[in-house]
């Protein structure tokens, strides 16, 4: 078991400037080992947390060297312990996490323990930033409006989180409204450095969104987890992950004039999806940085999804400090930031001879040579220079239907779909714009892009242009300082006059939220088979993502969505062709309304101020009165409603007692689903709408939940019922027990009748029967999603058998007790000759002890066969959950124990 930290030694005392001492913190300088200068930034946060962390259990001394050795051992694919400074959650995911933590309240209860010690071990800070749906666009009246929306669709959703912010300590709770929680966490929450009780580290963060990676560009390591991992996270668990590879990304020159961030990021999207980053890390250096906004950064860092890799970081350095400065972190902060950076190597001073860092494989770009672009029609990779724009339209036209192509033959690409708009006539061609958004954390948070929109509107408006009236314009701020600095500037009016009025605090248009097109211009494109066009200032653009009714979907800065909206098509050369024409019937130009960088720049540094952020964030816990107005109780037992179809108590601790229920084997168990290979977790989890004649369609009608206020999976992740009955729910499910037959189904072995699987699942228990499933390789991948082992095993899953796992969902099955083994190489089911119609017995020795982190064990079925398998416990951390039942009953007891 744990033991007492063998870096004491390094442990030294950082003073202030002007004297007295900020607090102790772990030196690496002090461990006088030569290697660790020449570690990339971004590993030396993951070694400072080991050396903090080690107690020769969850983390050892034999992890710290391995990630010194980074250099050799990166390439062995070792896999490490990581304990993350703080987790930070959004309400869709947030939900479960209460919904567990409150359970565990209510078992420590039970148990004779104090419930009041569940509380999250490390902050955690839940943003309800859930997105609002862009019901009202284009009225003064649209934020008021789509957020009383979003609290009768929410209402019960909203109250839960807010019963957890009072229940719970170390958890901060943002009300909704307050923004997206990525610029929330770049301009308000992120730390840099934490002290805690006098100890000082770097900030470091968990979240459950893949674009948490936007923290990065504030030299905060972050990246986005699946709910099970940042549940282990917050209650002190380390996280297992493979030592990454860092790939170096030199940045040289300054962008051109004109050129925007957006510009920046979807060209190195471009260049890192060609070099293949996924599962490295990106670090960014160079005298180009210096050049870089901490905005531009952070878009970069945004879209590290978009590019593969799990973090593109920024190291702190003078740039940082300012930008800390700016959102109105204090100078006593600050100053601390900077002295336990420097004093622990972690800071990058581009005044001072650089030491040359080693890294897995290297990039370059000079910033001069970045142009105008957007990306699209279907992928943010494909990005497409703006000179090229419309050849590249009417060779997607042309094109036979991929990612680049609709097929549209050439008789029709000129055709002209007519209808009338509130009265009066209009027109619909292929490529006319129907919805143009400023939306998505990757711009919102960026003051440059945001206000050179601004002066687009401005120049339009002056000059007499005017955007159609039926295209859906929005503008979604990702915080409320952006309302203020747009107020400052006097802009705001002008982007009113085309119709960009904000619509609300959150992600819109970028996750789908667009709402309806008008009836008319619906109509029209669907009657017409026309390939309308949405521009967005988002990151994801995939086929169907954005609208139903826009087959293509460009990404674009804020002022090129301004600009296409003003042209109303994307068929458009701004070099050579009008947008439109001025008051006087003069022709107008793009380049008559392009703001130059001087004028972006002056704008900015005359009205993004400090006050703004400090006053938006000082009232930022305060809510609103719909917030406020929510009744919760004030207990810090939950008291569950047994009628809600939202939240609902989950059986994980119903039959917990206070002695760990050891090892255990599985006897005699049927097959529950017979799966080939790259089964994913959107395969498993319950994802998306509710199909009408499911298994969780039919619980919502029996307690009656009318069809259309079925909502999502998503939004019901608080309720075990309907999730357990989503699990496995995917329409192209491939299980071969059907014999070929493609759906969310599977065989009662028994009785032979086909039944949904959570209908089989439920007919194996209350027949007493365990039930395994059998897969091929990398079972589990894609998406980490919590429900994707949590749903297993409320069906009833004792063990998954499958050629090999992907990582993390490997360990996903551990936290919910499943027993994860892998067939030998060179062997799977079929090759051992396995139908799924067996029964199978893995026999486990008596007590934990006697079992080695993947010891080889033996399947053996009724029919006489018998085989190897490595049992996928690789630490022994993940033996003792296994020992406990789950990674939740483990936590309980040892708190328990722990007043002993």
């Amino acid at each position: 078991m744990a033991s007492s930290n063998p870096f004491e030694s390094i442990l030294k005392t950082l003073e202030k400037p002007d004297g007295g001492v900020f607090g102790k913190f772990y030196c690496l300088p002090a461990l006088n080992d030569p290697r660790i200068d020449k570690l990339p930034y971004s590993i030396r946060i993951l070694l400072e947390s080991a050396i903090r962390n080690c107690d020769e259990f969850q983390v050892k001394s034999k992890d710290v060297e391995k990630i010194i050795d980074w250099e050799n051992s990166s390439p062995k694919q070792v896999e490490i312990p990581f304990k993350p400074a703080r987790v930070l959650l959004q309400d869709f995911t947030g939900v479960p996490a209460v919904v567990d933590l409150a359970c565990m309240r209510d078992a420590m209860n039970r148990l004779g323990g104090d419930s009041n010690k569940i509380n999250p071990l490390v902050p955690v800070d839940l943003v309800i930033d859930h997105s609002v749906q862009v019901d009202v666009a284009r009225s003064e009246n649209a934020v008021q409006t789509n957020m009383e929306f979003e609290f009768q669709r929410n209402n019960e959703r909203f109250g839960f989180l807010k019963w957890g912010s009072n229940a719970f300590h170390n958890m901060l709770v943002v009300p909704p409204g307050s923004g997206i929680v990525h610029q929330v966490n770049l301009e308000y929450l992120g730390r840099v450095v934490f002290n805690t009780g006098g100890m000082l580290y770097p900030d470091s963060v968990v979240g459950t969104d893949s674009h948490t990676t936007m923290i990065d560009g504030l030299g905060v390591a972050g990246w986005g987890v699946g709910g099970i991992e940042a549940e282990a996270a917050m209650l002190g668990q380390p996280m297992s992950m493979v030592l990454p590879g860092v790939v170096g990304f030199k940045l040289s020159g300054k962008l051109r004039n004109g050129v925007t961030a957006t510009d920046l990021v979807l060209t190195v999207t471009q260049m890192l999806r060609k070099h293949g980053v996924v599962g490295k890390f990106v670090e960014f250096y160079g005298e180009g940085m210096s050049e870089l906004s901490l905005a531009d950064r952070a878009t970069i860092a945004n879209m590290s999804p978009e590019y593969g890799a799990t973090m593109g970081f920024f190291p702190v350095d003078h740039v940082t400090l300012q930008y800390l400065k700016l959102t109105g972190r204090s100078d006593d902060t600050i100053v601390m930031i900077e002295s336990y950076l420097r004093a622990n190597r972690m800071f990058v001073d581009y005044s001072e001879p650089q030491i040359e860092r080693v890294y897995s494989s290297y990039l370059e770009l000079n910033l001069e040579d970045v142009e105008p672009c957007v990306s699209g029609p279907k992928r943010p990779h494909d990005r497409v220079p703006l000179k090229e724009m419309k050849a590249d339209w009417h060779a997607c036209l042309d094109n036979k239907v991929g990612f680049k192509g609709f097929a549209v033959p050439k008789e029709s690409q000129c055709k002209v779909a007519e209808f009338v708009f509130q009265g009066a006539p209009a027109q619909l061609r292929h490529g006319d714009v129907v919805i143009a958004a400023i939306t998505s954390c990757t711009n919102t948070s960026n003051p440059s892009v945001m206000l050179g929109a601004a002066l687009v509107a401005k120049k339009a408006c002056e000059l007499g242009l005017e955007v159609k009236p039926w295209i859906k314009t929005s503008l979604a701020p990702g915080s409320g300082v952006v309302t203020k600095y747009l107020l400052k500037s006097g802009l705001q009016k002008y982007l009113n006059q085309l119709g960009f009025y904000i619509v609300g605090y959150g992600c819109t248009t970028c996750i789908g939220n667009s709402g309806d097109l008008d009836e008319a211009v619906a109509s029209a494109i669907s009657e017409n088979d026309v390939v309308a066009a949405a521009v967005l200032s988002g990151n994801r653009n995939f086929e169907g993502r954005v609208h139903p009714l826009t087959r293509a979907n460009y990404l674009a800065s804020p002022p090129l969505v301004v600009a296409y909206a003003l042209a109303g098509t994307v068929d458009i050369d701004f070099d050579t062709e009008p947008i439109g024409l001025g008051k006087d019937g003069k022709k107008i130009f793009f380049r008559d309304i392009w703001p130059s960088t001087e004028e972006v720049a002056d704008v900015v540094q005359s009205s993004v101020l400090p006050d703004m952020f400090r006053a938006t964030y000082e009232a930022i816990t305060k809510g609103n009165p719909m917030w406020n107005q929510l009744s919760v109780p004030s207990s810090t037992l939950y008291t569950w409603d047994l009628k809600s179809t939202y939240i609902h108590e989950p059986p994980y601790f119903k039959k917990m007692t206070m002695s760990p229920p050891g090892a255990h084997g599985v006897k005699n168990a049927y097959c529950l689903l017979n799966f080939g290979d790259s089964i994913t977790t959107d395969h498993i989890s319950p994802a998306g709408s509710i199909h009408k004649d499911s298994p969780a369609a039919k619980y919502l009608m029996e307690r009656g939940v009318d069809r259309r206020d079925f909502n999502s999976y998503g939004s019901r992740r608080g309720n075990d019922e309907v999730m357990a009955r989503g699990t496995f729910a995917n329409i192209r499910l491939v299980n071969k027990l059907l014999k070929g037959e493609v759906g969310p189904k599977t065989i009662h072995i028994p009785s032979g009748e086909k039944l949904s699987v959570y209908d089989a699942a439920m007919k194996y228990k209350n027949e007493g029967h365990e039930t395994i499933i059998l897969a091929g390789a990398e079972y589990g991948s894609g998406s980490s999603r919590d429900w994707a082992a949590k749903g297993p095993m409320l069906l009833g899953v004792k063990a998954v058998i499958a050629k090999s796992f992907e990582r993390i969902h490997r360990s996903n099955l551990v936290g919910m007790g499943i027993i994860p083994l892998c067939f030998k190489a060179g062997e799977d089911a079929e090759t051992i000759g396995l139908t799924g119609h067996e029964r199978y017995s893995i026999d486990l020795p008596s007590t934990v002890s006697e079992i080695r982190p993947g010891q080889d064990i033996t399947v053996v079925t009724d029919n006489g066969k018998s085989f190897l398998c490595t049992m996928r416990f690789d630490t022994e951390v993940e033996l003792a959950y296994f020992d406990h039942g789950g990674i939740l009953q483990y936590v309980i007891r040892n708190l328990i124990n722990a007043k002993h």
